[in-house]
Parts: C-alpha cells; sequence; structure tokens
C-alpha cells in the first residue's frame, strides 16, 4: 500500500515537473514580454506601452551594464521574451541569446544616449516604433504624453538650475554625466572617463584644469564607481557628489525624467554643502585674524607697559638724584 501511495506521489510530481515549462509558456503567452538590458529602456517601455506588455530588464540600476554579471534567471527571461532591447554596450546580451535559444527579435543601438531632454525624446519615438511595428499594440497616446512631461521637466530643471546657481559653476566631471552637466549650466572644467581607463597622465592633467579653474564640485557616475572621484575632490579642495545614469536606483526614481529631477537635488545640496563649507572657511580665517591681532595687541600692552615700568623707574631715579643735589 505504501508502495502504491509512494509511486503515485512520484507519478505526479513528475507530471507535474513536465507540464510547467508549459504552463510557464501559456502565463508568459497572455501578453508578449519586452526585455531591455537596462532600466533606462524598460521604464520607457512601461510608460509607452503600460499593461499591454510585460516589462522586464536585466543589469541593475547601481550596476554599469558593461560590468554586469548575468544570472541562470536572465537566460529565462530572454528564452521567452518576444522582443528584446539593448543600447549595444552590453557585452552580454549575444551570450544570453545563445545560451536561451530564444526567438525574440533583438534590437541594438537602441537609446544610445539619454542625458538631455532631445536624446530622450528620440529614445521614447524610437521604442514606441519599434513596439507598434513588432507587437502591433498603439502607444501614439502615451508617447504623446511622455513627450510633453519631457518638455515640463526640461523647463523645470532649467528654472531650477538658474535658482541654486548652477550656471557657470566651475565642475570636475565623470564623462558619462558631462551632457546632463552641460545642458544644466555648469562650466566643465575637466572630464574623466571610467576610472579603470584613467592614465597617470590624465589624473594629472584633470587635477591641474580643476585646480587652475577653481573648481567647486566633482560630478560623479555613480554606477561606474565613486572611488576616484572621491580622491580627484580631495585633491583639489572640492565636493564629490555621485550621480545616478539609471532609473530605480532609488525608490522615487522610476523613470529618466524622475531621475533628471532626484539628480539636480543632490547637485544643489552639493552646492549648498560648497557655500557652508566656504562660509565655515571664512569664518576660520576671521577666527585666525582675530587671534592675530589679539596676540599683536597683547605684545603692544606687553611692550607699553614694559617702557611705562622704565619711565616710571626713571623718574623715580631722577627724582631721588634730585633730593640728594639739595641736601
Amino acid at each position: 500500500m505504501m508502495i502504491k501511495i509512494g509511486l503515485s506521489i512520484a507519478v505526479a510530481a513528475l507530471l507535474i515537473y513536465l507540464a510547467l515549462p508549459i504552463t510557464m509558456i501559456n502565463v508568459h503567452a497572455e501578453k508578449p514580454i519586452v526585455v531591455s538590458s537596462t532600466t533606462v529602456l524598460a521604464s520607457i517601455v512601461r510608460d509607452l506601452a503600460g499593461d499591454q506588455v510585460v516589462s522586464e530588464h536585466i543589469s541593475l540600476p547601481s550596476v554599469c551594464p558593461a560590468h554586469y554579471d548575468v544570472k541562470p534567471s536572465d537566460v529565462e527571461k530572454f528564452k521567452y521574451a518576444s522582443i528584446v532591447l539593448s543600447h549595444g554596450i552590453e557585452p552580454w546580451v549575444d551570450k544570453l541569446v545563445n545560451a536561451s535559444g530564444t526567438r525574440a527579435v533583438i534590437f541594438k543601438n537602441v537609446c544610445r544616449s539619454w542625458s538631455t531632454p532631445d536624446e530622450l525624446k528620440n529614445c521614447y519615438i524610437q521604442v514606441a516604433d519599434i513596439l507598434e511595428e513588432y507587437l502591433n499594440i498603439s502607444v501614439r497616446e502615451q508617447l504623446s504624453k511622455s513627450l510633453q512631461t519631457i518638455d515640463e521637466v526640461s523647463s523645470w530643471l532649467k528654472n531650477y538650475s538658474k535658482e541654486n546657481g548652477f550656471e557657470n559653476t566651475p565642475v570636475v566631471v565623470m564623462k558619462w554625466q558631462q551632457p546632463f552637466a552641460l545642458f544644466m549650466g555648469f562650466k566643465v572644467v575637466a572630464s574623466y572617463g571610467p576610472p579603470e581607463t584613467v592614465t597617470l597622465k590624465e589624473y594629472s592633467e584633470v587635477l591641474e584644469n580643476a585646480t587652475k579653474a577653481r573648481a567647486l564640485l566633482v560630478i560623479d557616475n555613480l554606477p561606474s564607481g565613486v572611488d576616484l572621484g572621491i580622491k580627484i575632490a580631495g585633491e583639489i579642495g572640492a565636493i564629490e557628489v555621485a550621480i545616478h545614469n539609471f532609473p530605480g536606483a532609488a525608490p522615487e526614481v522610476s523613470n529618466v525624467t524622475d531621475m533628471w529631477i532626484y539628480n539636480a537635488k543632490l547637485l544643489a545640496n552639493a552646492l549648498k554643502a560648497v557655500s557652508n563649507s566656504s562660509s565655515i572657511e571664512s569664518l576660520r580665517d576671521q577666527v585666525l585674524k582675530l587671534s592675530r591681532d589679539i596676540n599683536t595687541l597683547t605684545m603692544y600692552l606687553s611692550i607699553s607697559a614694559a617702557l611705562n615700568i622704565v619711565l616710571a623707574t626713571a623718574l623715580i631715579i631722577a627724582f631721588a638724584k634730585l633730593r640728594c643735589a639739595k641736601i
């Protein structure tokens, strides 16, 4: 009896196991799956297609896509994808395509840059065209709303830049963030590439240019690592601020325009910190000057007191001699 029950359980488990891939396929087949290499592309797909598709992404927002280490779950995402979108900077896309045996339509060189409003608009238009052509869904209304939002955020950023003194402020910038820094009105006096590629000569040139221009901030790219930016800031007496390049790194950052607003606030806080540091430095200088003045005054008073003593002694001696002479 126990043997029969055991066999029944085993057979049932086997049937469930064999049926699992079919079940997964059926679930995935309900909606087309769009797999994006980054959260940038995934957020654009969500903004445009909403619940018409299942939007997945591969690399984490805190990691540079070029350095992302793929996982077995990424193979599964590719396997059931209808479309795969990538920027063209991810060396692992072809590996996942081969490992998964996916029949998805693969798109590379999608949204190569998203640092400025014009670039981001092109990204939305490019993705919208792909979704409509290859998935046969309509996203025109959502595209129009998204483009309008980009324009509104662009105006907000320009006003925010003026209000917080970004314009013509000298800064050092990690190259991936340079277009955004320029759009925000900063004066880029030096820039550097990915930390692992920066030579000693390039590093020295950055320090020289930054020091000469009196750069106040070092604007770092968080996914690329912050150690080099912190080191540069320490060398030139500036403040390092690491901003984001991919949505999702903070809970309130769901897409690129959210990320821009978040980054702008980080930059404003960094400039306030510079101002506070300058105020503290100025106050320290005033205290040192006052201390020097007090020391000088004390020295003069000491000399004056000594002279008064000498003079008083001389007068006493003179008076004594005068009295002796009269006697």
